[in-house]
């Protein structure tokens, strides 16, 4: 067996570096684990004391059955809380309060994978991601990772103008029908980030794409901040509904801008006709 490498600072918590360097070698201990394969803040060096630990567990095949992903991370530091989310990972909260999310994979077809999440997960330094690779696959894999491409802007441009419209206008109807906690929740979870990657795209600040809310404040301009403060509201019918009219009034701005820039295809009868819904009175 290899003995593990020394871990390059690549954050800047010391706790959370402590924690990946015990996680390397506890897995080079572990004859079950194939491979071991870091993602998120650390391994983009964005890191800090309120960061989180985000790593897949590739388990040998024959061991997948049986492997307690449980016992193995109590073994890295002790646990409040363990259990397996609606998304099947292994979620954590270790004694410190720092929190983890393991995914407890088969090495044969998990590792396969690895390449199918280009544009979906960036690792800049792919060999500091992998803690473990007992075949040499895993690292090869993750090597795919380590481009950051930009979404392409025309096709993403038109995808997002389409889903601002189809979503704002569910939401019109669903403020006509007077369900106002479900227009709340509507307009912050689904459609404040489509805008926000429209906005990104725009401004070309596309680094933090899949949580497009992540480091807002440095990544945008003070004009766009405030746009963004505009869509939001308590959940109080009259401030979801002024929230929802400047909602869209954003989208439609950021539509125009796109469909200058790129030519893109935008259906005007129909953002007059969703503007018209939202003005209406119930």
């Amino acid at each position: 067996m290899k003995s593990p490498k020394p871990l390059r600072p690549t954050s800047a918590c010391p706790a959370l570096d402590d924690r990946v360097a015990r996680l390397r070698r506890l897995a080079h201990a572990e004859p079950r684990l194939d491979g071991v394969l870091l993602y998120g803040s650390w391994t983009l060096g964005e890191a800090d004391a309120h960061s989180d630990i985000e790593a897949y567990l590739y388990i040998r095949d024959e061991h997948v059955d049986t492997f307690d992903g449980t016992a193995f991370l109590e073994r890295l530091a002790p646990l409040k809380l363990a259990y397996t989310n609606m998304y099947g990972v292994l979620a954590v909260v270790f004694d410190d309060l720092m929190r983890g999310e393991f995914h407890l994979t088969a090495a044969g077809p998990g590792i396969d994978e690895v390449p199918t999440w280009e544009g979906m997960v960036h690792l800049p330094c792919p060999e500091d991601a992998v803690l473990l690779d007992r075949t040499g696959r895993l690292t090869k894999a993750a090597r795919h990772l380590a481009a950051s491409r930009p979404p392409e802007p025309v096709g993403t441009a038109q995808r997002l103008t389409d889903e601002l419209a189809n979503w704002t206008l569910m939401l019109a109807h669903i403020l006509a029908r007077g369900e106002v906690a479900r227009a709340h929740a509507l307009l912050h979870t689904v459609i404040a980030p489509q805008q926000l990657q429209l906005c990104r795209l725009l401004r070309g600040s596309t680094a933090h794409w899949l949580t497009p809310s992540r480091a807002l404040e440095q990544d945008l301009p003070a004009t766009d901040r405030a746009r963004y403060t505009a869509t939001t509201a308590v959940a109080l019918e009259e401030d979801v509904r002024a929230a929802a009219r400047e909602t869209w009034r954003w989208s439609r701005d950021l539509a125009a801008e796109a469909a200058g820039r790129w030519a893109i295809r935008l259906p005007r009868e129909l953002h007059e006709e969703i503007s018209g819904l939202l003005a209406a009175r119930p």
